[in-house]
């Protein structure tokens, strides 16, 4: 998918959903097709999103809907399927994000992401909105921006707020805001935020999330709560949490970042053998999935082992990690 083909229909994509309805009663193929086919269509190309070890092989089929995406507002014509398609809008281009995203293609992330507010926002579609807001957010805090996601964060969950409460998108904010603080340094902040996620075991976990655009289901609280005290510099906190994420099913994305912050872990402990158990193992993944995120994940290990750097096994680590492709 080439960067100016993407940034060439988000520029047309982003015009007609800014564009009021035509009010004219008949309605085009293309957006016909949309109509009766586009939902379906849309989940389908997130599970395979979601099951594949390489995010790129999504990429034929995501490109190809994109066009048939703008041809269909094209020819929209009453304010219903108008607010049909800025809603498939807004959900296709959470999932051109998250590809950009995992490709570490930040800057072009979140220009799809603000795309995907604003249609979900032209659609009246708060829950929708909120987690276009919160996968903004997630742009800035890997890009090392905490402060300019909190703002994002804080947007996102009044949007929330508005929308369903059966859904989890609440407590999704919250885990992401529960990261924001931890990359500030506020441990009681922190805290609270978590707690606020382990809400999301109360709802109804079969119609809490739509395995979609929106997905958190709590199954990753164990790894973002990890993440989260190795980030607030409490190994002590975060071993319990890390350990406890890796007995569980996971991604293969998922796995490498937990294994990427257990070898972190090490290096807090001087343990030479356990930064590069864990740090091989995710050099692994990344070798399969050709993932930037993964990618990013070994640089900030990489970032933390020159006090180890007297040991061959980690100066070798070290020269691996360098060689991984930063982009997919």
């Amino acid at each position: 998918m080439k960067r100016r083909e993407v940034l060439g229909l988000l520029a047309v994509t982003g015009a007609l959903v800014a564009l009021p309805d035509s009010g004219e009663a008949a309605r085009g193929r293309a957006a016909s097709t949309l109509l009766e086919t586009g939902e379906a269509l849309h989940r389908s190309l997130w599970r395979v999103y979601a099951l594949s070890d390489s995010k790129q092989v999504v990429f034929p089929a995501v490109r190809a809907q994109l066009d048939v995406m703008a041809k269909g507002l094209t020819e929209a014509r009453t304010a219903v399927d108008r607010s049909r398609l800025c809603r498939m809008t807004a959900d296709l281009y959470q999932l051109v994000g998250e590809l950009l995203f995992d490709a570490n293609r930040y800057t072009d992330a979140a220009q799809c992401y603000t795309l995907a507010a604003n249609a979900a926002y032209a659609a009246g579609d708060h829950d929708l909105w909120a987690c276009a807001m919160t996968r903004h957010a997630y742009v800035e805090l890997y890009a090392r921006r905490a402060h300019a996601a909190q703002p994002l964060l804080a947007a996102a969950l009044r949007i929330a707020r508005r929308g369903d409460d059966s859904l989890s998108t609440r407590q999704w904010v919250a885990a992401v805001q529960a990261q924001a603080y931890a990359a500030v340094g506020d441990l009681d902040a922190c805290d609270r935020a978590l707690d606020e996620a382990e809400k999301v075991h109360a709802l109804d976990g079969a119609h809490s999330h739509n395995g979609g655009w929106l997905r958190f289901d709590g199954s990753r609280l164990a790894e973002e709560r990890g993440a989260c005290y190795l980030q607030l510099g409490r190994p002590d906190l975060a071993e319990e949490a890390l350990t406890a994420a890796l007995t569980q099913p996971l991604s293969l994305r998922r796995r490498a970042a937990v294994l990427s912050d257990l070898a972190v872990l090490g290096v807090h402990r001087r343990d030479v053998g356990q930064v590069v158990h864990y740090a091989e193992q995710a050099l692994g993944l990344a070798d399969r999935s050709n993932s930037g995120f993964i990618g990013k994940k070994l640089d900030g290990l990489r970032g933390r082992l020159a006090p180890l750097m007297s040991d061959d096994r980690v100066s070798t680590l070290d020269h691996r990690i360098a060689a991984l492709p930063r982009t997919a």
